[in-house]
């Protein structure tokens, strides 16, 4: 009989919480816990396996240098030493601008990130470069226009809402919000009210969908134009809370005037009876609504975002209960970094700008390969795998290639370590203390702080110890008086006062105090992860401590450290804020405190979708005559954390799918291996014909095509997509990828 403990998911953004039952320093059985304040019990198999993600073959144990074309074991004191003063050359020879920091936590940890970014920001550097980029650039941009700040994102207030239109978002697969598959059924099921489905398939939600709207591929943009002259032509928008919450009205009304939006929805191959009903609902209705990928990843993804906004502020649907709701945070998704600033970098190569602090990562292999004096030469991954999770898996290969020094910390050999000159062996999940800070409940704030569970089988360190360890050989932590050290080995109360009297002394260390603290704090504690968290509450916002106030805790000096204590004692995690529901629109930072309507520099773009304009613009590529959704969610895929496909054993894991009538013209049969063919290059894979599919369209799932104990399993969908296939901002068009799928002939 094993040891019970409470953690949670590591797998996706939802971080469901599991009750994990370990025996012999192995996970041995898994259920969700009820207990969770925030999951209640639910979980996906995803979380169930997670036994998969922390013990099989690949694990790395040791730190690797490759030598020649394999790799051998070193030492820390090597490791470090000798990619320190390599990263030091590389700086000094050719400036800062020629290292880039890749990663900051994924799915499930993000306590590396205040050491890597300290880390990259100490070296001088401005390049951080994340999946934030790769899949919600446009969206947060827009919202840094229209809220004020780029971490600013409402979502559905899915507890309190009788309608909800789910737009490029397939939630029975691809969750997003907490126990997104029991809201969405609760919703469907309810005679009282409604889930709508925008998406060109018919989708795992389409299926249980009180009303799917089939949109042709590619045309979000266009109905949602459309939707918005159609409210305004009915008079259904919401003019008081126009008057007293906007500001930029008038300047955009003109667009959506007299549009042809009959026209716009016959170019969508939709109803215009059906349409209109679905906007009277909305407008006039407790309603919201909730996007992701097949708008962040699709054609005219920064504007789709934009007049999602629209529609959402012109019917008054923002910052109430049952619409839109403004959730609270603990530390926001990432910093807010205006391009417009001149002290915000562009990259050299392709004149690339940060959202939310983050670059995007399909203007790497560029930026890398681009002959400029200030290429980027050196690389540091933690926590990544940008050959199998980004765009365009043969341009990094050569990009990679050609780099000075190529750097990964991480759990497990990935195909991205398997490229690198140093791998450094990184502790999983479940073997440190880590959390993470997606903020996405309303209105309590949820945090949940993860424990070691299992004990490290080799020399793997927490990713910040491995960011800290470089820092110090790199001379970048200020001299530590030993009177510091002693007060943290005589507990929090004396660390705190001896803590803000070395800052007060020498305000300069500010700057690298998360190094400060992982030495000495994190020194005693046995984690330089927990010594971080202690320090994020130390120098919390008043927003965040008025939150905790609401939640239940006692105001004054203490708090931080009552919050400490109360996360640390609750492995099942806390309700450690309140936002206050009567004002939620008090959230909105811009300067007027009005949603700010206005954003001139997608005018351009908005004006020029037009029905004629699309009608021309998605007629089939005569090479590539069929569309690619690269990246299909479902239960069988969790990116490219789980490497052993055994988890998969029995199932269908990896196809292609594909609409019936497509394949009878290309005399294509189920189950076959077929040849997918794009720009980029092509893939080999089993094709599923489903009646789920749409005409013209199809799918293949993400996070395949890794290679486990020397073998590939399954198709990488990144071999399909082009790195210049992307919009303004350098996030991918993923969801609308031009291909052609061939019969394979025996030879």
């Amino acid at each position: 009989m094993g040891t019970t403990y409470k953690t949670g998911c590591v797998l996706c953004a939802q971080n469901c919480g599991l009750e994990v039952e370990v025996e012999n320093n192995r996970i041995v059985k898994v259920r969700g816990d009820k207990s969770n304040p925030k999951s209640e019990g639910y979980v996906c198999r995803k979380g169930l396996n997670i036994a998969y993600h922390q013990h099989h073959a690949d694990r790395l144990l040791y730190p690797l240098k490759k030598v020649g074309n394999g790799f051998v074991r070193i030492s820390w004191e090597q490791a470090i030493e000798e990619i320190a003063e390599k990263l030091t050359s590389i700086i000094a020879t050719y400036g800062p601008r020629s290292f880039a920091y890749m990663g900051a936590g994924g799915q499930g940890c993000h306590f590396q990130a205040p050491f890597g970014i300290r880390l990259m920001r100490a070296l001088g550097s401005q390049y951080h470069y994340s999946s934030l980029a790769q899949e919600f650039a446009g969206d947060f941009w827009v919202c840094g226009r229209m809220y004020g700040r780029q971490y600013i994102h409402d979502g559905p207030d899915v507890d309190k809402t009788d309608m909800l239109i789910a737009i490029g978002w397939n939630g029975m697969q691809s969750h997003q919000i907490p126990q997104a598959p029991r809201h969405l059924q609760r919703l469907a099921r309810d005679p009282e009210k409604l889930l709508v489905v925008i998406d060109p398939r018919r989708s795992e939600t389409a299926q249980i969908a009180n009303l799917h709207l089939p949109v042709r591929v590619g045309a979000d943009a266009l109905l949602l134009k459309a939707m918005i002259s159609l409210i305004l032509e009915h008079g259904w928008e919401n003019k008081e809370f126009i008057d007293r919450h906007t500001s930029g009205w008038e300047k955009i009304r003109s667009y959506f005037h007299r549009f042809d939006y009959n026209q716009a929805i016959r170019t969508c191959q939709l109803n215009i009876e059906t349409v209109e009903k679905v906007c009277q609902l909305f407008a006039q209705g407790n309603s919201s609504m909730r996007h992701d990928l097949g708008i962040y990843m699709n054609r005219h993804s920064a504007v789709s975002s934009y007049l999602i906004n629209i529609i959402k502020a012109i019917c008054g649907r923002l910052g109430v209960r049952g619409g839109n709701v403004f959730p609270g945070h603990f530390v926001p998704m990432g910093s807010h970094t205006d391009e417009r600033d001149e002290r915000v970098w562009r990259t050299v190569a392709t004149n690339s700008f940060p959202v939310c602090g983050s670059y995007p990562p399909n203007v790497m292999p560029e930026e890398i390969l681009s002959g400029h004096p200030e290429r980027l030469r050196a690389v540091y991954v933690c926590g990544a795998n940008p050959l199998r999770s980004y765009a365009d898996t043969t341009a990094y290969e050569e990009a990679f290639s050609r780099l000075d020094l190529l750097v990964t910390a991480e759990i497990a050999m990935t195909e991205t370590a398997a490229l690198s000159h140093y791998v450094l062996p990184a502790r999983s999940g479940y073997e440190s203390w880590d959390g993470t800070f997606f903020p996405v409940t309303f209105p309590g704030v949820f945090f949940q702080m993860r424990r070691p569970i299992i004990q490290p089988e080799g020399e793997q360190l927490e990713l910040g110890e491995i960011h800290l360890r470089l820092a110090d050989r790199m001379g970048l932590i200020p001299p530590i008086p030993e009177e510091l050290y002693e007060a943290a080995r005589s507990g929090r109360a004396a660390f705190g006062h001896a803590i803000m009297k070395y800052v007060a002394e020498n305000p300069q260390v500010i700057q690298n105090l998360p190094f400060v603290l992982g030495k000495t704090l994190g020194r005693a504690l046995g984690s330089v992860h927990l010594a971080a968290l202690w320090g994020l509450l130390q120098i919390t916002s008043k927003e965040v401590r008025e939150n905790a106030v609401r939640a239940g805790f006692e105001p004054g000096p203490q708090l931080p450290e009552k919050l400490f204590d109360a996360i640390v004692e609750h492995p099942e995690g806390i309700w450690m804020g309140r936002v206050t529901e009567e004002n939620n629109l008090s959230q909105i930072k811009t300067e007027d405190g009005r949603i700010n309507l206005y954003i001139p520099e997608l005018l351009e773009e908005l004006a020029s979708i037009t029905p004629e304009k699309e009608e021309i613009e998605l007629r089939p590529h005569p090479d590539f005559p069929l569309i690619l959704m690269a990246g299909r969610h479902i239960q069988v895929n969790a990116n490219t954390l789980m490497r052993d496909p055994a988890w998969n054993e029995g199932r269908r894991a990896c196809t292609v799918t594909m609409h019936p009538r497509d394949a009878e013209k290309l005399q294509l049969r189920d189950g076959e291996l077929v040849r997918v063919v794009t720009e980029a290059g092509q893939e080999e894979i089993e094709l599923e014909i489903t009646e789920n599919e749409r005409e013209g369209h199809v799918t293949i799932p993400h996070g395949f095509g890794l290679v486990y104990q020397g073998k590939k399993f399954g198709a990488n969908v990144n071999r399909l997509t082009k790195k210049t296939h992307r919009d303004r901002f350098g996030t991918p068009i993923h969801r609308y990828v031009p291909c052609r799928v061939e019969k394979i002939h025996a030879e």
